[in-house]
């Protein structure tokens, strides 16, 4: 059960490799790279202690020589406060412009070590080995890097594509149900926004992957990252194609920054709540039949995820806070929100032609809802 995705940038072309076991094969996938054999890992103190002696052993295989450095757990890591600390401690080890850093963990540490890459001594070579299947299917794949600000999520940042990705399914074995499910939010994104056969396939097997089925698994992350890396080949800087992977995203980080980026809602959570609200809305314009937000709240329910507002724990602001939160979103343009509405399963679109009435009236039914 291995795969390979290439990502096929000209200039800047590279492999996502996918399969179990490439953790303690990672001294002989990244030995090829090195220019000599030292590498510097950032990590987070929950990943580094279930998988860091793993990743250590790997590469001794080939006589890479490791220091690492494990930074808090959790969004709130991607600040400013800690990239400082990434970039005074890989300064401290003497990395230079011509060695790797690794990203071992989840979608947090890649955007976060990613970004530390790309702006040290304007530009080294990083790979990411994601360990959570949000960062296997999405965030390790595309180069975007960045953090967040108080002013909202990823807002500063720089596109840095990997060298490598080697993404162990064999890891995700040791995800909580939870943070499982949160990943699987962005694998059903993916057959919403492009490819409906997928998403059927998913309502069949969807089960069976989160209760762990290793093919099944496999098969999931290859699929959404070959859609990524196709999208991400003939859009890499997000000018139009790349924006439909947003698909949910809006309201997802609004609803992130109303939470504060706490463990009230994690991404995958919010991103499968915004893919049901894009339907919603999609549906109240009469763009999509009113059965496809309920087929995909149906299935996100067959899996036991979060699906609506009132499934967040607490307070939310009202459908105008809401809105202001949305405003800070990149995918503003000109002072308008461009949303990624939906024609049906597999037929997302992006549009700046959405009445703010509608995104209210949508927002308000959910909030009645709670």
């Amino acid at each position: 059960m291995r795969e390979t995705v290439h990502v096929a940038l000209p200039g800047r072309a590279y492999d996502v490799k996918i399969g179990p076991g490439l953790l303690s094969e990672s001294g002989a996938q990244i030995a090829p790279l090195l220019r000599r054999p030292r590498v510097a890992v950032i990590s987070d103190e929950t990943v580094a202690g279930l998988h860091l002696e793993a990743l250590r052993a790997g590469l001794s295989t080939e006589q890479i020589e490791m220091t690492a450095l494990s930074l808090p757990p959790g969004e709130g890591t991607k600040s400013w406060t800690h990239l400082q600390t990434c970039i005074d401690w890989l300064l401290d080890q003497q990395v230079e412009r011509g060695d790797i850093l690794v990203a071992l963990g989840g979608g947090v540490i890649g955007d976060l070590a990613g970004f530390a890459a790309s702006i040290l001594r304007r530009g080294v070579r990083f790979v990411q080995i994601p360990t959570s299947l949000l960062a296997q299917v999405d965030s390790s794949v595309g180069g975007k890097t960045g953090i967040n600000t108080r002013h909202g999520k990823n807002l500063v940042g720089a596109f840095h594509q990997p060298s490598l990705v080697l993404a162990d399914t064999a890891v995700l074995g040791t995800l909580k149900p939870r943070d499982f499910l949160a990943g699987y939010g962005e694998v059903v994104k993916y057959g919403l926004l492009g490819d409906a056969a997928f998403f059927d396939w998913l309502e069949e097997q969807g089960p069976a992957l989160a209760a762990g089925d290793k093919a099944a698994r496999v098969e999931a992350v290859r699929r959404s990252v070959q859609m990524k890396a196709d999208i991400v080949t003939r859009d890499e800087t997000e000018q139009g194609e790349r924006a439909l992977l947003n698909l949910g995203h809006t309201f997802c980080h609004a609803l992130e920054a109303a939470t504060g980026y706490s463990n009230r809602l994690l991404h995958g959570e919010g991103v499968a709540i915004g893919c049901a609200l894009a339907f919603t809305l999609s549906a109240r314009m009469g763009l999509c039949p009113q059965e496809e937000p309920s087929r995909v709240r149906a299935h996100l329910q067959d899996m036991g995820m979060k699906v609506d507002l009132r499934d967040i724990a607490g307070d939310l602001p009202d459908a105008d806070g809401l809105m202001t939160l949305m405003g800070q979103d990149k995918k503003v343009v000109d002072g308008h929100l461009r949303f990624i509405l939906a024609r049906g399963i597999g037929q997302a679109f992006v549009t700046g032609e959405v009445d703010k009435a509608d995104v209210l009236a949508v927002l308000n039914e959910a909030l009645a809802q709670r």
